[in-house]
């Protein structure tokens, strides 16, 4: 029988999803209890008795694991023999050192079942053709996940990779995709480059974008700057998406664009405050993940880092799972500039919308009265004291505060941005600590 890609549990109310999920924590709590190094010192250490943590709300009592932990500890995450892992991933590491993540041929399945159900969520079917514009190669899941979920699936994909805007028309226009899975921004590239050679964009097979990496939307779920601007210059479906190679499990937006879907039978999620409680819908919390079927590295209470708001009403899709809106920005991230707190996203949105800013980075250092300062490294083949005016009333306009800018040529931030061997853009270096992140 065909597996159905809309999973009935998507459909129950949030008191079944809960009793669903609460069944299959017991079966992972036996697991790691049994199989994890880690989980069974971390439940030894605390006196933990997992026979009596029966409810989502009893998580609570088992302390967070974050990426210290994997980084510090990876091996004795690994619940299985060496010779069942099937395949080593790692994280991108723009937030320290990279995370490897052993998975074994069931971990793969799941990966892919992720993936078909959330194309699927994103109106995907067996009739679509997606360009895959994200790579295979270099330890990276997401675009192995990809594929292997539209296999899965049964629609077709054409594997480009990423970059070289040439080969991307050259494919689009021999095979014609209806669909591309794209960093957003570099849908930005394409376009510059469709104009600058004739081709005309608009009139091409694309209809949709499944967009990874990069937030479209606004705490409000407005689309902000960078899907502004797209949509502006082509009017595809847009699909946001959220992900981590740690949780294995996407939240992918439907049709109605309210947010990413949870997949309960794949993951369970808490929103944490700073005090590591839970927050109410409305306030924005840390994402921590629970996964549900991973065989290779299961995680209990992870926390992400991910700062999101979380919404719980049914959607018009049909769909009456929790949705997930885009990240304001990452716990560690935060800045306290002038008595407002900031997190990076709402800077580059801001510098997204600036037409003469070719690329950016942000930097956050600590000054001599020991607060943050903010200095916004903008690439521009223009250069005046005018320009620098200009950027700043954009952010006092929106955040009612200004940070110093400095000037540089767009190939220059391309170097600081792409150091040798990075696989996404590094667009934020947080020097309070001496630690670069993206």
């Amino acid at each position: 029988m065909a597996r159905s890609f809309f999973p009935a549990i998507e459909r129950q109310s949030l008191e079944e999803i809960k009793n669903f999920q609460e069944e299959s924590l017991g079966d992972l709590l036996n697991y790691v209890g049994a199989n994890s190094a880690f989980y069974k010192s971390l439940f030894r250490e605390h006196s933990i008795d997992i026979s009596k943590i029966s409810h989502l709300e009893d998580l609570i009592r088992i302390p967070v694991t974050d990426k210290a932990h994997l980084q510090q500890f990876n091996e004795d995450f690994i619940c299985v023999p060496k010779n069942n892992i099937v395949d080593y991933i790692t994280t991108s590491g723009t937030m320290g050192d990279p995370v490897t993540v052993a998975m074994t041929n069931s971990d793969l399945d799941r990966l892919a079942y992720n993936e078909a159900i959330s194309f699927t969520c994103a109106d995907g079917s067996v009739d679509d053709l997606y360009q895959l514009m994200t790579t295979l190669d270099r330890r990276f899941m997401a675009g192995m996940a990809y594929f292997l979920g539209i296999r899965m699936l049964g629609a077709s994909i054409v594997r480009v990779g990423n970059g070289i805007p040439e080969l991307q028309w050259d494919t689009i226009n021999r095979i014609r995709p209806n669909a591309i899975i794209v960093v957003p921004s570099f849908i930005l590239k394409i376009i510059e480059y469709a104009e600058q050679n004739g081709i005309d964009y608009r009139s091409s097979s694309i209809t949709k974008a499944v967009c990874i990496g990069e937030p479209l939307r606004n705490p409000d779920l407005s689309m902000n700057a960078l899907g502004r601007k797209i949509l502006g210059k082509w009017p595809l479906k847009l699909y946001s998406t959220y992900a981590s190679t740690e949780m294995a499990t996407t939240f992918t937006e439907c049709r109605e664009g309210t947010g990413g879907h949870h997949h309960p039978e794949l993951i369970i999620v808490e929103f944490l405050d700073d005090n590591g409680n839970p927050v109410q819908e409305g306030q924005a919390g840390e994402v921590t993940i629970t996964t549900i079927g991973v065989k290779g590295m299961p995680l209990l209470r992870f926390k992400t880092g991910d700062v999101c708001y979380h919404y719980t009403e049914p959607c018009a899709c049909g769909r009456t799972t929790m949705r997930l809106g885009p990240v304001i920005g990452r716990r560690k991230q935060m800045i306290k500039f002038k008595g407002t707190t900031l997190y990076p996203p709402a800077l580059y949105d801001i510098l997204d919308n600036i037409p003469y800013i070719r690329n950016y980075y942000v930097e956050v250092y600590t000054n001599e009265i020991g607060t943050d300062e903010i200095i916004i490294n903008a690439g521009t083949n223009q250069f005046n004291s005018e320009l620098e005016k200009d950027i700043k009333d954009h952010f006092r306009a929106r955040l009612r505060v200004a940070p110093q800018v400095k000037f540089h040529k767009p190939e220059d931030i391309i170097k600081v941005q792409f150091p040798e061997g990075n696989r996404k853009a590094i667009k934020f270096i947080d020097k309070r600590n001496n630690v670069s992140h993206s």
